[in-house]
Order: C-alpha cells, then structure tokens, then sequence
C-alpha cells in the first residue's frame, strides 16, 4: 500500500493546510503514489481483461506525464516558500491592535499579494513596509530568509529585544529603517555583512554597548544614525564614519572620535 504522508519533518505540523509548506520531499512522495497507482492498475486491467500490459504501460507514462507536468507547475511557489514562512512567522511575534497585518493569510502560495510587501517579477520579496504601524513584540530569526530583501522599514513601533544576528544574511538590503523602537542589546557584528547597505537608522531606541568597528567596511553607507541610545565606547573615523556628522552619535555614552592607538574603542564601556 502507498501512503502519503503530508506532515512537515521539520516542525511535525500538518501541511495540507497550507500550500506554503509544500516541499521537494511531498513532490517526491506524490510522485511516489501516481507511480504505484499506475504500475498496479495496468497489472489489473491487463490480467481481468487480457488487455497488452505494453499498451497500458505506455498510456500509463503519458499519463504520468501530464502529471508530472502539473506538479512541476507548482514549484515555482517553492522559492518563496521560506518568505512567506518568515513573515508568517513575524506576524506570530507581533501583536498587532489595528490588524495591519490582517492580510497576511499564510493560505496563499506566496506573500506577494499582501499589504506592506513588495515583490519584484520573480514573486520574491524585495521590500518590507511596517514603519509607524502600531505593532509591537520582538523579532526572530526567521528573518533572514529573505534574502532578496532590500528595504526593511520598521521605523516608529514597539518593536523591542535584540536586533536578530540573522540580518546579516540579507546581503541585498539597502536600507534598514528600525529607529524609534525599543530595540535593545547591542549593534549585531553581522550587520558589517551587509555590502549593499546605505542606510542604517537604529536611533531612538534602547542599544547599549560600542559601535561595531566591523562596521568601517561598509563603503556603500551614505546614512548612519544611533543617536538617543545607550552606546559607550568611542565614535569610528574610518572608512564612511569619516563623514557622518557628529548628530548621528549624540545622546549617547559615547566618548567622542576614536584616537587610534591612544585609548581603545571601548573606552568607557
């Protein structure tokens, strides 16, 4: 007997009530099925009727065919599966009292016709709008599989907790817009992954600790502000940090320009 199973391996949930958790794995499984299905109806047919098994055989692989056809018509939905995953999950964290994000039906087979993201041709998502929305809660690290993300705007919410390290991974961003929220621990080290990045606005929130020298070799950020937080140590000069003004680091701990060799970077902290 061929039996499918539609439960998810890597959470144990059931999958049939989402196309969003459709896998490779489930293809191959209901290809699987078709396959026996066919094999023991030609065997049938062909002992009760004396039909040629190599007839059946063979209008039994065209059969296949169409079907196959039909399922692979379905993996383009596959790409934006892990998307469409990491918002639904974002939408779990955040409570969200004016119900913007109530078009996030994680029923649909891609999170490209929901409000507050943007998609480009390719039905990946490219832009992540919840800036002044009214949501608090934390973010996770499913976040970072957006990978074709360039615009992260969650800029004037509750957003609190740490700044996930998975953002690092998001090597397309060119903006990142979280200021005026409750984020706190420290500036994440992975950020300096972030090679595409011209604006980086964390200001207005809770950070405390030193400013990431890993940071410096960002050359395409043309925008960076920590301001009113909680940072210590001293001010980079390197790299783009050379030309940001002094606004951009005020209300903080902060002691002032790095003197290179005089005193460390976390000075104070």
């Amino acid at each position: 007997m061929c039996i499918f199973d539609l439960t998810d391996s890597t959470n144990n949930n059931p999958t049939s009530t989402s196309l969003l958790f459709f896998s490779p794995t489930h293809f191959v499984s209901v290809l699987g099925c078709f396959s026996y299905f066919l094999l023991n109806t030609c065997l049938s047919f062909s002992l009760s009727l004396s039909l040629s098994l190599s007839l059946c055989v063979m209008a039994s692989l065209s059969l296949f065919s169409v079907f196959v056809t039909f399922l692979l018509s379905l993996t383009p939905a596959l790409s934006t599966n892990s998307e469409g995953n990491a918002l639904h999950a974002l939408r779990r964290r955040l409570s969200d009292p004016t119900n913007v994000l109530q078009s996030w039906d994680p029923t649909l087979v891609n999170p490209c016709t929901w409000f507050h993201v943007t998609c480009d041709s390719s039905n990946h998502v490219i832009r992540l709008d919840l800036g002044n929305s009214n949501v608090s809660g934390a973010l996770g690290p499913e976040l970072g599989e957006l990978k074709h993300l360039q615009y992260l705007e969650l800029y004037r919410n509750e957003i609190g907790g740490k700044i996930p390290e998975e953002l690092g991974s998001l090597k397309n961003l060119v903006s990142m817009d979280m200021y005026e929220n409750k984020f706190e621990g420290e500036i994440p080290k992975s950020l300096a992954k972030l090679k595409s990045l011209r604006f980086l606005r964390l200001n207005n929130n809770k950070l405390a600790g030193s400013i990431p020298r890993e940071l410096t070799s960002l050359s395409n950020l043309k925008v960076f502000d920590v301001s009113n937080n909680n940072l210590c140590g001293t001010v980079p000069v390197d790299g783009p940090f050379a030309t940001f003004p002094m606004e951009s680091f005020e209300n903080n701990r902060l002691n002032g320009p790095e003197l290179q060799g005089l005193v460390p970077y976390d000075f104070g902290c």
